[in-house]
């Protein structure tokens, strides 16, 4: 099998939502059908093995274009935990942006995200810390969650070794990267660690639907979007099979660590930027978060992008939606960093 033959994209041109016809924008259609005919003799993913799918998601990134030019890239480690800092600038003490990938636990790297990192770094004149987190099967839940409050931590106690300033830090990830930011926004708060956003990129809020044989009742994006494109329940029983190797995933997607949905409570959180997309299957447990944190009194930027899937920030250099939504992500990013000076 070639890398070229691992990625899974489903392209359906209407979905039905609430008994209306909904198309999918007329752009992104016509750029997943170019890629669905490049890729028609594919394995499904539940076919695939954890290895293939990683590099299925490797070469559709590979594809997408590069990112700018830096000042500085810098490969390194916390706690033999892989890290990549970028800066765009020389500048002491600088605002930071904690990135988490997504890849549903399973798959995606550095070099997956590294053309969004270095977006995000340039547009909201930041030092952007990517963190290559483990991955199940072989490093199962909640090795993830883990690592990643490992990072935050290190990075909050120790923000001299960074050049970064302690008070402007923020969260950014997307699909399971937003539900590690989401779950990374509840343990800061408890952890006494100020954070300035919070950013959630169509996020895994509630895993529990997705557990094999879960009795949970998908939501109906889950149901409506069944097929994707892009993602699908299918890919994301796929996920949580493979996060959950050799541990009972019923009881680890009720884990709120996991399902950052049923935490206790949302009080007293940072200021959050939840972006979802309406043909995704997780659009609606994204939209519930939301929802759980206005309710909870925390300031939240909300925005469901119409007419788009999963995945859509990384079609930044791609689909007029997606550098949209990267242009939104910079100017939130920013004025949450100087909303700290006032």
């Amino acid at each position: 099998m070639t890398q070229n033959q691992c990625f899974e994209i489903l392209v359906p041109t209407i979905m039905l939502r609430r008994g209306h016809k909904i198309a999918i924008n007329p752009q992104t259609g016509e750029f997943l059908a170019a890629l669905a005919a490049a890729s028609e003799d594919q394995p499904r993913r539940s076919e695939q093995t954890p290895e293939e799918a990683r590099l299925g998601y490797l070469a559709l990134s590979s594809i997408l274009g590069e990112g700018p030019e830096l000042s500085e890239v810098i490969n390194s480690r916390i706690n033999q935990i892989p890290i990549r800092i970028y800066r765009p600038g020389q500048q002491d003490l600088a605002p930071c942006a904690l990135f988490f990938h997504g890849g549903g636990w399973v798959i995606g790297d550095l070099e997956t995200h590294d053309r969004e990192c270095r977006k995000i770094a340039l547009g909201a004149e930041c030092t952007v810390i990517a963190v290559d987190y483990r991955l199940g099967p072989e490093h199962p839940f909640p090795a993830a969650h883990e690592d990643c409050l490992t990072v935050l931590k290190q990075v909050y106690h120790h923000p001299r070794e960074f050049g970064v300033d302690k008070q402007k830090i923020a969260l950014v990830g997307e699909s399971a990267g937003g539900g590690l930011t989401a779950f990374l926004g509840l343990a800061a708060r408890d952890l006494a660690i100020p954070l300035a956003l919070q950013m959630m990129l169509y996020p895994v809020t509630d895993a529990r639907a997705y557990a094999p044989g879960s009795a949970v009742e998908p939501t109906s994006s889950a149901v409506e979007n069944a097929q994707g494109p892009l993602l699908t329940r299918e890919t994301m029983n796929f996920f949580i099979r493979h996060t959950c190797a050799g541990i009972d995933p019923d009881e680890a997607s009720r884990d709120w660590r996991l399902s950052p949905l049923l935490a206790a409570d949302h009080d007293n959180l940072a200021p959050a930027y939840v972006a979802t997309c309406e043909l995704d299957p997780l659009r609606d447990e994204g939209d519930a978060y939301a929802r759980k944190m206005i309710d909870a009194g925390v300031k939240v930027e909300h925005k469901c992008w119409p007419g788009q899937p999963h995945c859509l920030m990384q079609f930044s250099n791609i689909l007029d939606d997606g550098k949209a939504l990267m242009t939104d992500m910079t100017t939130s990013l920013n004025n949450a960093f100087k909303r700290i000076d006032t």
